[in-house]
């Protein structure tokens, strides 16, 4: 190399040509092999990169910036395995945002996004450092940290300033809302006897105290107790109950009379819904029907009670009519009215002696869908009432807009004409309301002869309740159609087999469906 060097630069013998090439050769491969490293040096630095940066996105809810549930899992387990070493309990917060999907249909799903967002940081900023916020679905969030056992009480303090938090106003887009949140809350300290819980356990016992925390309110929070598990499994028995129920015909309708107060004439009848299960016996509506809408089953439910009570109303007396109540969510099914019509139809029963009742719930929902379906189901004959008049303030402007043929005073109002005070004055405020709409009035929960006599003193009324008897299933109403020669054959009435139902709660709750 040195020969090489010298003779370059004209110093020395010229070195052997092969020589030469040899050595520059190496030079070659020696600056090459270097660049490679380099370059290759870096292309894993860069691979590196990316996967950590990939990790951290799979790690990590592209909206809000938090761990999403496959990695929220791990982090409440190893928070809970600090725990454990520190001699410290972990508190685990499932924080549900109340009634989110309005929230969407009202808003966009921008807006939405947006509220997650804003939620998500309120929440993140009253965590302390070493806490745990996770997504773990389109509006839940899971908020896990470590405290003393001794005193639980900063957990209670953080479940207040959550809601409170949470409950202002949010901006964005030029619009201000409200949010507000139910959240349930577990401890690793509590209900797990001698087991370790792990963050699955936890989030299970956080979702029930959850959904107790709905179910009684919602924007609030509860503890979770082994009560709600029981609960819960109740529940779900409830609705698998009911889903296999409805095509076993364990639903069934019952008849209450509806009574021309002022000459006691028999002039119809309204169903109301009856459970009669193998396994819970006769339950009260109060408690299926709230959850049959809940799981999308009221359709079916209703559906099927209606085919029924058709049949039944079949044989009653022409001046007969037959009362049947619609859920509200029945009312945004726009094909309600042809599927109505279609049972109609098939039953052969007259559409002029069918009434339907809707609530004032419905008037607040969507007036244009509700008139809507309301005209459509007056262009096939059938008749509309309002039930439950005066507890849902509907304006005098959404009683015009609509076009019923009847109200219906709630039972609270009339069993208040029992007692001294102003009910006397609400109900004749009531009738008189009626009477200036144009509109014919019934009276429910008509429960005593000093209540007859009161309603009697307002005019022309129908009533319907229990001094007239206890809604009956069908072979008890036919029974007593044909007492009184009121079945359209002429066919013998059959003696009502006791079916054991007094003045229960089916008596004293009577949610209907159908």
């Amino acid at each position: 190399m040195h020969k090489i060097v010298r003779s370059s630069l004209g110093l020395g013998p010229q070195p052997d040509s092969a020589l030469t090439a040899t050595v520059l050769l190496n030079i070659a491969l020696l600056i090459f092999g270097w660049r490679r490293y380099s370059d290759l040096h870096q292309e894993v630095a860069e691979r590196r990169r990316a996967e950590e940066r990939a990790n951290q996105l799979a790690a990590m809810d592209p909206l809000t910036g938090s761990l999403n549930r496959r990695s929220g899992g791990p982090a409440i387990d190893k928070l809970l395995e600090d725990a454990r070493a520190s001699r410290r309990e972990v508190a685990l917060l499932m924080v549900d945002l109340d009634k989110f999907k309005q929230i969407n249909d009202l808003n966009g799903h921008k807006m939405g996004d947006a509220v997650l967002v804003e939620i998500a940081r309120r929440i993140g900023e009253l965590l302390p450092s070493e806490g745990i916020l996770a997504r773990i679905g389109g509006d839940e969030f899971v908020c896990a940290l470590p405290y003393d056992a001794r005193d639980s009480g900063d957990i209670d303090r953080l479940a207040l300033q959550l809601i409170a938090s949470v409950s202002a106003p949010i901006n964005a887009y030029e619009m201000q809302l409200e949010a507000a949140v139910s959240i349930g809350m577990a401890s690793s300290g509590e209900h797990f006897d001698a087991t370790e819980p792990d963050a699955e356990a936890l989030i299970h016992h956080a979702d029930m105290a959850m959904y107790h925390a709905k179910k009684h309110g919602r924007n609030r929070y509860f503890w979770f107790e082994p009560a709600m598990e029981r609960e819960l499994r109740h529940r779900n028995d409830l609705e698998t109950g009911i889903r296999r129920g409805i095509p076993a015909g364990e639903f069934v309708p019952f008849y209450e009379q509806q009574i021309d107060l002022e000459t006691g004439e028999l002039v119809g009848f309204e169903m109301l819904a009856r459970w009669q299960s193998p396994v819970f016996g006769l339950v009260n509506p109060d408690t299926f029907i709230p959850i049959a809408e809940e799981i999308d089953q009221i359709g079916a439910l209703s559906e099927s009670l209606i085919r029924q009570a058709l049949d039944d109303a079949k044989e009653w007396h022409q001046k007969l009519t037959l009362s049947v109540n619609v859920s509200p969510m029945q009312m945004r099914d726009p094909w309600f009215a042809q599927k109505l019509l279609r049972l109609l139809i098939e039953s052969g029963f007259p559409p002029s002696r069918l009434e339907v009742e809707i609530t004032e719930s419905c008037l607040h929902e969507n007036l244009g869908a509700v008139r809507a379906m309301v005209t459509s189901l007056k262009n096939q004959g059938i008749r509309i009432s309002l039930d439950d008049f005066g507890t849902g303030y509907s304006s005098l402007s959404q009683l015009r807009a609509l076009p019923f043929d009847r109200l219906k005073i709630d039972r609270s109002f009339v069993s208040e004409l029992a007692n001294e005070g102003m009910g006397h004055e609400l109900v004749e405020a009531i009738v008189s309301l009626g009477r200036d709409l144009s509109l014919p009035m019934t009276a429910e929960g008509v429960e005593s002869h000093e209540i007859l006599a009161k309603l009697r003193s307002f005019g022309q009324l129908k009533g319907q309740g229990y001094l007239y008897g206890f809604p009956e299933d069908a072979i008890a109403t036919r029974a007593r159609l044909a007492r009184l020669d009121l079945l359209v054959n002429g066919k013998p009435g059959v003696e009502p087999t006791p079916v054991g139902e007094t003045k229960d709660e089916n008596e004293t709750a009577d949610r209907k469906a159908g």
